[in-house]
C-alpha cells in the first residue's frame, strides 16, 4: 500500500515537472520534431507525453531491459493506432559508448534497469529499498547480459541525416551513451537527459564531463530543473547551430 502511494504521489509531480518542460519548449517555438529519439522508452511512457504536446513525424525508441521491451511491444500496437500520424519504431538496444558485452539489471519493484553497479551502502539507496523493494527478497533485482552498441552506429546503418530530439533517462548511463554519438553529435538539434547527484548509482563520472563533452561538441545549456524527491536533474541543450537564444 505504501509503494503504491509513493509511486502515485512521484507521478503526479512528474507530470508537473515534465508539463514545465514542455510549457518551455512551446514558449520558445519548439512544437514539432521530424525525428524523435527516445532512449529508456520504459514501457512508452515518453511516447504519449510527447505526442500529446508535439508534432512528430518519427519516433525511434529504445529499450535495454528485456522485462520492459516486452511490455513496450505489447503497448505498440495502441501507440500506433492512437498517433497514426507518427512512425513509430521500438529497438530492444543497449546503447553506450563502445561496442562490447555487459550486465544489465532489471529491478522488478521500481521496472527501472541500469548498467552501473548499485551501491547497497547508500543512504539514498536505503531509503527507496525501504519504501519500494521487498525487503524480503536477497536480490532485488534481474541480472541479464547484453550486448552494448553505439548511437552513432545505429544513426549511419539507418541513414539519419538529422535528429531533431535525443531523450535519454538510463539511470546514470547517459554520459557512456552521449560518448557513442561520436561524429554525429554534428546532426542532432537537442539532448534531453537525467543526472543523479546521489551515490547509489555507481558511476565513473561527474556532471563536469557530460557538460564538457557537450560543450565540445558545439552544445550549451537550454533548461535545468530538479526532479521531484530526488536528487536528479533534467537538462536540455541545444546545438548552437541549430538556434539562436
Amino acid at each position: 500500500m505504501i509503494k503504491y502511494l509513493v509511486l502515485k504521489l512521484l507521478s503526479v509531480f512528474d507530470r508537473y515537472h515534465q508539463f514545465k518542460i514542455f510549457k518551455f519548449l512551446k514558449k520558445n517555438h519548439i512544437k514539432k520534431f521530424e525525428n524523435f529519439f527516445d532512449i529508456g522508452a520504459h514501457h512508452g511512457e515518453s511516447v504519449v507525453l510527447f505526442l500529446n504536446n508535439f508534432e512528430i513525424k518519427k519516433i525511434v525508441s529504445f529499450e535495454s531491459s528485456p522485462i520492459n521491451f516486452e511490455k513496450l511491444k505489447k503497448n505498440l500496437p495502441y501507440l500506433q493506432s492512437k498517433y497514426k500520424e507518427t512512425e513509430i519504431q521500438i529497438n530492444n538496444i543497449t546503447l553506450g559508448a563502445e561496442n562490447k558485452s555487459g550486465k544489465l539489471k532489471h529491478i522488478d519493484e521500481s521496472s527501472s534497469s541500469t548498467l552501473n553497479k548499485i551501491n547497497t551502502n547508500s543512504n539514498y539507496f536505503k531509503k527507496k529499498k525501504k519504501l519500494l523493494y521487498d525487503r524480503s527478497k536477497e536480490n532485488f533485482y534481474k541480472e541479464f547480459e547484453i550486448n552494448i552498441s553505439t548511437l552513432s552506429d545505429y544513426i549511419s546503418n539507418n541513414n539519419f541525416k538529422n535528429i531533431d530530439f535525443i531523450k535519454i533517462d538510463t539511470e546514470g548511463y547517459e554520459y557512456e551513451i552521449l560518448k557513442g554519438l561520436k561524429e554525429s553529435f554534428k546532426i542532432v538539434n537537442f539532448i534531453m537527459f537525467e543526472h543523479h547527484y546521489h551515490d547509489m548509482l555507481l558511476k565513473n563520472y561527474t556532471f563536469s564531463n557530460v557538460h564538457g563533452l557537450l560543450k565540445l561538441n558545439n552544445f550549451k545549456q537550454f533548461y535545468k530543473a530538479k526532479m521531484p524527491f530526488r536528487k536528479t536533474f533534467e537538462y536540455i541543450y541545444i546545438n548552437k547551430n541549430f538556434y539562436k537564444t
